[in-house]
């Protein structure tokens, strides 16, 4: 018996990655376009209800699994392209919630006007969904952090949540903008201002970044020119590695309250990194040898992860691995702590046995064995940072502010943002540089200032 996520995907990127998503879940399940199973294997069907509910269909003899999802936008264009293709029997027809207008990639709209007209719609379906369930862990959104409905509408939906649900737990994936792969000029506000949000509501947000997927695609997969499909199904594959402990039984990391108590030491830094092994180019799959030593070095190597910064300039807080295929613990316990000597200056001393390893039999469609770490590294403020001085850039100058104070926005939270997003990067750096000793030392001059005054008063 597993415990029930509700899904919520929002705005374009977040339906598109959702569609990915919903497509490699179904087929790891053994189910058809339509949720009707056709696999053989009982493990596939013994969790199932984490992410689908069973619903009987005519004399009561098939039964369908209808996702637990919801699929909201402020325009109808990607809904509609979902709805009309090979997917669009899966889910319930009133899970799909659609403005008029669209958010036009301004936060204000998202967040503010047009957003807050839909969300009340999107409540009461979520409520449905909700009471429907008989554990109800939490929820999962997919949005993206650059334009209008996924930032905006996202992360006002994030904190309505957190007001109606506040003992669930909210875990997003969140595909973080980049200057080298930009649609628009104003990402950069969209994006500080969505993180100042993600930082007070959200319990674990895995962050994906544009440019680390179309490295991967481009060097890795030798795809030179991607196309979106390509980069929503890196996507979709990080993420089925990740809800793997969620969905299969018998894991460790069971469900997402366990997942973030061992990978998130302080309630701000809940910002996970991903990354997945392996990744091939389709042509020399042949001459791939998948050792599990290779696996778990692939994971900590900067060229599997899908953030575009680099782990050796921070150091890992804590790390989950989740391998799938039919390995052994033993190696797959060695090698992770192959890794971690290896490399003992990249992994904060004073939180011992800081990667946690979880094992699931059932490999990805098409697979023999993969694996998937989620880190909490400090690294990850390199990101911020990258945002940070363009949002401010652009700040300083108040370019294109009419656009969001027109919404009704007040240039104080702008002001807001940049300082808590400082904030959120100066508290990264701290716990890259505490040592074990730092306590101590303040412990032991405190003794020391005690018996010395003591000393003067006798």
């Amino acid at each position: 018996m597993g415990r029930e996520i509700v899904n919520v995907q929002c705005g374009q990127a977040g339906n598109q990655v959702g569609e990915a998503f919903w497509k490699m879940l179904i087929a790891e399940h053994g189910l058809d376009d339509n949720g009707i199973y056709r696999g053989n294997d009982p493990q596939m069907l013994e969790r199932l209800n984490v992410y689908f509910t069973e619903v009987e269909q005519g004399s009561g003899t098939t039964l369908k699994y209808v996702p637990r999802s919801i699929q909201c936008d402020l325009e109808a264009g990607v809904t509609n392209r979902i709805r009309a293709g090979p997917m669009g029997g899966l889910f319930k027809p009133d899970t799909y919630i659609t403005g008029n207008s669209g958010a036009g990639n301004n936060w204000a709209k998202g967040f503010y006007t047009e957003g807050a007209e839909l969300v009340d719609t999107i409540l009461d379906v979520v409520r449905a969904q909700t009471e429907a369930c008989d554990m109800l862990q939490g929820f999962q959104l997919i949005h993206s952090l650059g334009g209008g409905t996924g930032a905006g509408l996202g992360t006002l939906l994030l904190s309505k949540l957190r007001e109606e649900y506040p003992d669930r737990m909210l875990a997003t994936f969140s595909i973080l903008p980049s200057p080298k792969v930009s649609e628009t000029v104003v990402e950069p506000y969209n994006s500080i201002l969505s993180t100042n949000q993600l930082v007070e509501s959200s319990d674990l947000t895995i962050c994906i970044d544009n440019e680390a997927l179309y490295d991967i695609t481009v060097r890795t997969l030798k795809n030179k020119n991607p196309a979106f499909d390509a980069l929503n199904a890196l996507v979709a594959q990080v993420m089925c590695g990740v809800s793997t402990s969620l969905r299969f039984p018998g894991q460790l990391n069971g469900d997402l309250r366990k997942l973030s108590l061992n990978l998130i030491p302080f309630p701000r830094l809940h910002f996970l990194m991903p990354s997945y092994a392996p990744f091939f180019d389709p042509k020399a799959k042949l001459f791939q040898g998948t050792t599990v030593s290779e696996l778990t070095q692939s994971l900590f190597d900067r060229k599997n992860l899908l953030v575009a910064c680099d782990p050796r300039f921070g150091r890992y807080l804590t790390a989950g691995t989740i391998f799938r295929g039919k390995l052994s613990s033993r190696e797959v316990e060695q090698a992770v702590a192959q890794v971690q000597i290896k490399n003992s200056n990249l992994f904060v001393e004073w939180i011992p046995d800081n990667v946690s390893v979880a094992l699931c039999s059932v490999p990805p469609v098409g697979q023999k064995q993969s694996a998937t770490c989620l880190a909490n590294s400090t690294s990850i403020q390199e990101l911020f940072k990258r945002n940070y001085t363009q949002f401010s850039a652009m700040f300083k100058r108040q370019a294109f502010l009419h656009w969001y104070t027109g919404e009704g926005m007040d240039s104080m939270e702008f002001t807001e943002a940049e300082s808590n997003t400082q904030d959120l990067i100066a508290e990264y750096q701290q716990y890259q540089e505490a040592t074990v000793e730092d306590e101590g030392a303040e412990y032991e001059e405190e003794v020391q200032d005690e018996e010395d005054v003591q000393a003067l008063e006798e």
